[in-house]
């Protein structure tokens, strides 16, 4: 469908890239300065390669060595950026023809009153973009991307400027646009709960390099992914199946690897529904023997497989049935004085856990 191997030197920023994408969503992950957008604006054409090539399906649409360079207008790519962009100057029915009306009769997909009910943006129309809510803006700036009939859709972490109670609202329009319309897009967002909420098709980036690719599930316990994993906020994900909610108490109760684990209380996510949950490594208590009479809910058995010590931490790994990572000080690692092949309790609060979204 999408596929490329470029390369990119930017002053001190260097992008080295191959990857080939089938899944119908992809999800592009990284922290801020990774590359994301810079991999976005190669493949939309707003970047030039030092090198490499990029094809979207047989069509090439870069080649450094045939001298390839198709113009970002002619590439069939419909791009959403975190700001819609949208001309201040034109009332929305215009802003989201804009494209429309450039495309050839014979190349369009969908049709005005198509995009307007899917995104339920029929009451701005007259409107101009000063007087629209952010998520309107985002909605109106995903129409105008589509009715340009694109063969391929770019988001550029399109909810990262909206409240959480906005991006609670976006999200289902574009799980809309990806099961009734089915144009194969890339989510870049540094949320993976906006991913998850789409696709479990993962590319982790970082420093320019593409770390890992695939199945999210597969792909987070890479091992060239857990090296960097802390700082991607992704220590320890698990993939746990919901149980009940327990209102009166606040909580709901899933299990994980045959262990029954208090979290939040999340009423989204159904009885016997999957999703994933992370916590980060110094959420993470340990002891030496189960501990009654205390307010922490979840303390799961299990067993020292690997010790890393840092300047400032060790690093304990422990397998619970799944391998989690649990980052202690020093001094305490000196107290608790267990060696690898020892048996010890993690110990986790259910508020430290952070829901990542549901299975696909």
């Amino acid at each position: 469908m999408l596929a490329l191997d470029v390369q990119l030197q930017r002053g001190n920023f260097d992008l080295q890239a191959s990857l080939d994408l089938e899944a119908p969503v992809t999800g592009l992950f990284g922290s801020s300065g990774s590359g994301k957008s810079t991999l976005l604006n190669i493949v939309a054409g707003l970047a030039k390669p030092d090198q490499g090539w990029l094809k979207l399906g047989e069509q090439s649409l870069f080649d450094s060595r045939k001298r390839i360079n198709v113009s970002p207008n002619k590439r069939e790519i419909g791009v959403v950026f975190q700001d819609s962009q949208l001309f201040p100057h034109m009332p929305i029915q215009q802003n989201l023809m804009y494209g429309y009306k450039r495309t050839d009769k014979k190349h369009r997909r969908f049709i005005d009153k198509e995009i307007i009910d899917l995104l339920e943006i029929g009451h701005v129309l007259k409107k101009r973009p000063h007087q629209l809510s952010g998520g309107e803006k985002q909605r109106v700036g995903i129409g105008r991307a589509l009715l340009a009939s694109p063969r391929f859709l770019l988001l550029d972490e399109p909810l990262a400027s909206l409240d959480k109670g906005l991006k609670q609202q976006i999200l289902p329009f574009l799980k809309r646009v990806k099961d009734e319309l089915q144009i194969p897009m890339v989510y870049i967002s540094h949320s993976m709960e906006e991913i998850l909420h789409l696709t479990e098709h993962l590319v982790i980036i970082n420093q320019g390099r593409i770390l890992g690719s695939g199945h999210f599930y597969d792909v987070i316990k890479d091992e060239g992914v857990q090296g960097v994993a802390s700082n991607l906020g992704l220590e320890n994900i698990m993939r746990v199946k919901i149980a009940e909610h327990d209102e009166i108490h606040g909580q709901t109760e899933a299990c994980c690897d045959g262990m029954s684990l208090h979290l939040p209380l999340e009423k989204k996510y159904q009885r016997g529904e999957e999703c994933y949950v992370s916590v980060r490594s110094n959420e993470i208590a340990l002891s030496t023997q189960y501990i009654d009479f205390i307010s922490i809910q979840n303390q799961m058995k299990g067993r020292v497989i690997d010790i890393e010590q840092h300047v400032s931490r060790i690093t304990v790994i422990v397998d619970i049935g799944q391998l989690i990572a649990v980052d202690i000080s020093p001094k305490a690692f000196a107290q608790l004085n267990f060696t690898v092949g020892s048996e010890v309790y993690c110990l986790i609060k259910s508020q430290a856990f952070a829901y990542l979204g549901g299975r696909q």
